[in-house]
């Protein structure tokens, strides 16, 4: 290669600063009707191909560098995110350029077809246009071809990249080791020598960062202290009522000792890898460390906090001494025995990393490396030996201090399989292998225990009822006064909150363990949550998610728009209420469409897709929705023509009521005992709909009065009139009056009629007239009858009734009074 091979910065910023020139210079889509759409007709052309000469060049330098036999495996993982990230940047431009093809294909459609044979020309000017376009399509399309030989290449190295690095890790698994006495003998010179060199190293180190670094190695240490408490503060601020446990409690609820071991692990772990972070960075920084002693540095920081990890988690875990806080059911011998164990585990896997890494900084022979790795495994398999013959499991009697009992079937057999495993791999000579192995059982172990505490602590305090017991709960109930649904949601939030955290800390973990680099995993999370493909679909979780957020910015602003309009605009304008809910509804329409054509945009969705749906939907609205879209559009136009609003006292049907609310699809009316009825708006629309209050509150009201025959109907009429007179609500224009309606059979009857303002006093005005009416009419004498028949009965009747004994009651006193002529018609009192 004539450039040489690229950096992975280098290669980084070629990337974007070709990209950028590209999409810099994409011409912008035109209308038909306008002028030629290809004002700068070259660019898209010449900016994709500056691309794709960066892109070759970088393509060309990955190789290189990958085809190198001494290239590490954390190498390879940058050089794939490399590969992977052009194709994303090359398959953009070539989409702009494909954008660029149908704008041109579009401008040949308004030209038509050129002139046959025999045909009159067409315009000079035209056949240059087209000449030119012509030109710039050829281009375009040579350009595209070019671009999918490069996205073919850097996918091609992609591919192979991924088969190299499988090839690494199996060859490194299953490399065989010949093991002799001659290997011993040479790792324990090896070693004596390592550690001659070890000794020189660190303390020429530190002698040298003492005498002429003090005041940064001071420095730095002090900087890292400030960082790993302010983790630790921040924590104990956050989740101090859950990490923090009362040792007298002599039986503490099983959810509180999940939490407690739970976010005390994570938090006291995160404070230290806040520590060992910052000491390294500072470190650095500062200029104290020296080449050759990072390495052994990064190891010592790396041992350092895997045995705390493994501590801390297997302490909180069997709890060798506080048995009333202990997550496992054994006894306290029994945890005892395997806290030491596991952590052992733990000790010897750090080692044998540790020792590894230091060899490989100072140079030592890889026989030396072997035999530690040969010793580490060896050692881990006879602890899972060892720990298949005890007997921890808690006694019958639940009694810690009791003897305890053994495993459960099949767990000692496991044991006992893993640990015979690892041991025959070393003495059969796969030590990489065994070295693995052992490595899984320590850390995977202890990730897949941290993230089983975790799904059961989230899972306690999700479930029903739970988060109110809680010392969390019972602050948040007392100090914004939530009631038990209240409780019960934030608790199944906090659950799927704390399954997420314990997903988030524990599958990284596990896969670096499983040899996964961070390179490895950052791109997998872009594209998890940036690029799901699904057939020709792609989703975007950071899109929906975004979109989501937008939609509910959106509503929210559209209810805060609602309520500050109604009650500083219309309220202050002093706009009847009918107005001001047809307002507020209409502006709540238009608020939640746009924030839904926001929210699906910002998610990725191309409205123009949906036009599918659109059109299987409108099949859909012809024949099953066809009522749902009429009482959508009877909801507008009521909202817009406003037959009636909120408010309105209206009859329709045998429903009579006050209205209460107009939605989209129905309108609730509430009947004077309080039944709330709902009625689908193209019923309102299509049906008669009585309004008592559609142009105003005005109402007549009317009194029925009846008096006797003696009564002066004259008086009768001034006596009511002067009644009405006396009560304010009443309207005097028009003017109240009194009908006399007819000679009753036993009463003459009159009718009182009046006009009210507000319909709504109608009740208790007429209620109190009439006690009025009936108070004036008894100091004046005026007597209300009431209607009664005299009816005279013969005594011959009683010797007609003999004979009829059988019939019916009724039809002998109707046929009785026929035969003996008895006068039943009514007479005035």
């Amino acid at each position: 290669m004539a450039a040489g091979p690229l950096s992975a910065q280098d290669a980084a910023a070629a990337i974007a600063a070709a990209t950028t020139k590209a999409a810099s210079g994409t011409p912008v889509e035109q209308k038909p009707s306008e002028a030629p759409a290809d004002a700068a007709p070259d660019t898209a052309a010449v900016d994709t191909q500056a691309l794709l000469v960066e892109s070759r060049k970088i393509v060309d330098s990955l190789t290189a560098q990958a085809a190198d036999k001494d290239v590490e495996d954390f190498r390879l993982a940058e050089f794939k995110v490399q590969a992977d990230d052009l194709v994303t940047r090359v398959e953009q431009a070539t989409a702009k350029t494909r954008q660029r093809l149908e704008q041109i294909k579009g401008r040949f459609a308004q030209l038509g077809e050129p002139p046959k044979d025999g045909q009159p020309p067409e315009a000079a000017v035209v056949t240059e246009e087209r000449n030119r376009l012509l030109a710039e399509r050829n281009e375009l399309n040579a350009v595209t071809a070019e671009a999918a030989q490069v996205v073919g290449a850097a996918k091609a190295l992609s591919g192979k990249i991924t088969e190299q690095r499988r090839r690494l890790f199996s060859e490194t698994l299953l490399k065989y080791t010949d093991l002799s006495a001659a290997v011993f003998v040479d790792a324990g010179q090896a070693f004596t020598a390592e550690v001659h060199a070890f000794n020189a190293a660190v303390s020429g180190w530190i002698g040298f960062a003492w005498k002429f670094k003090k005041l940064q190695l001071l420095s730095a240490i002090f900087l890292s202290i400030c960082a790993a408490l302010l983790f630790l503060a921040g924590g104990y601020r956050l989740f101090g009522r859950m990490i923090n446990r009362d040792l007298s409690v002599e039986n503490p609820p099983y959810i509180t000792r999940l939490s407690f071991a739970f976010w005390s692990l994570i938090v006291q772990t995160a404070s230290l890898t806040a520590f060992l972070i910052a000491t390294f960075f500072f470190l650095v920084s500062f200029n104290v460390l020296r080449p050759d002693v990072a390495p052994i540095i990064v190891a010592f920081f790396g041992f350092v906090w895997v045995v705390f990890f493994v501590a801390r988690l297997s302490g909180l875990l069997f709890a060798p001494q506080h048995p009333n806080w202990r997550l496992a059911h054994v006894s306290n011998r029994g945890g005892r025995w395997l806290y030491w164990l596991v952590l052992g585990m733990a000790v010897i896997n750090g080692l044998d990393y540790m020792l590894s890494a230091i060899s490989e900084a100072l140079n030592s022979p890889v026989v030396l490396t072997i035999v530690k790795s040969l010793i580490a495994s060896v050692l881990v398999g006879l602890i899972l030996i060892g720990m298949s013959f005890l007997r921890p499991n808690l006694a019958e009697s639940k009694d810690p201090d009791e003897a305890g009992r053994p495993w459960a079937r099949g767990i000692p057999l496991l044991m006992r399989t893993m640990g015979l495993s690892l041991i025959f791999a070393v003495l059969t000579g796969y030590v990489g292998l065994a070295r693995f192995a052992s490595t899984q059982f320590v850390l995977t172990g202890a990730m897949v225990v941290t993230m089983y505490i975790g799904i059961l602590s989230g899972k306690a305090v999700g479930k029903q009822g739970s988060f109110a017991n809680t010392v969390v709960g019972q602050h948040f109930a007392k100090r914004f006064n939530l009631g038990e649904v209240a409780l019960d949601q934030i608790g199944l939030a906090a659950g799927l909150g704390i399954y997420a955290v314990a997903l988030l800390f524990g599958v990284p973990m596990i896969l670096l363990t499983w040899g996964f680099q961070i390179q490895d995993i950052q791109s997998a999370a872009y594209r998890l949550f940036t690029q799901i493909s699904i057939g020709s679909i792609n989703i975007s979780l950071v899109g929906i998610l975004g979109g989501i957020l937008l939609f509910l910015l959106g509503y929210i602003g559209t209810n805060w728009a609602q309520r500050w309009i109604d009650r500083n605009v219309m309220a202050r304008s002093q706009v009847d209420a009918g107005v001001r809910n047809s307002v507020k509804t209409g502006i709540g329409y238009l608020g939640i469409g746009l924030a839904v054509v926001v929210g699906v945009s910002a998610a990725g969705i191309d409205l123009s897709s949906l036009a599918l749906v659109a059109s299987a939907l409108s099949v859909g609205i012809g024949f099953g929705l066809q009522n749902i879209v009429s009482n959508f559009v009877s909801g507008l136009i009521l909202l817009v023509e406003r037959p009636f609003k909120v408010g309105d006292h209206v009859v329709t049907g045998t429903t009579e009521g006050i209205v209460k609310r107009i939605s989209v699809r129905a309108t609730e009316i509430e009947t004077f005992r309080k039944q709330s009825i709902i009625v689908p708006n193209s019923d309102l629309i299509n049906a008669a709909v009585g309004n008592w209050t559609h142009r105003n509150r005005i109402q007549r009201s009317e009194v029925p009065v009846s008096v006797s025959y003696d009564a002066d109907p004259k008086r009768v009429i001034a006596l009511l009139l002067e009644l009405t007179a006396a009560v304010p609500e009443i309207l005097r224009n028009p003017e109240p009056h009194v009908e006399f309606l007819r000679f009753g059979a036993s009463s003459l009857d009159f009718e009182l009629r009046f006009h009210l303002a507000d319909m709504n006093d109608g009740l208790t005005v007429r209620n109190n007239l009439r006690a009025e009416i009936l108070k004036r009419f008894r100091a004046e004498g005026i007597e209300m009858p009431y209607p009664h028949q005299d009816v005279n009965i013969r005594g011959t009747v009683l010797t007609r009734l003999e004979p009829s004994a059988s019939r019916s009651p009724e039809k002998a006193s109707q046929t009785d009074k026929h035969d003996e002529g008895e006068d039943a018609s009514p007479k005035p009192a």
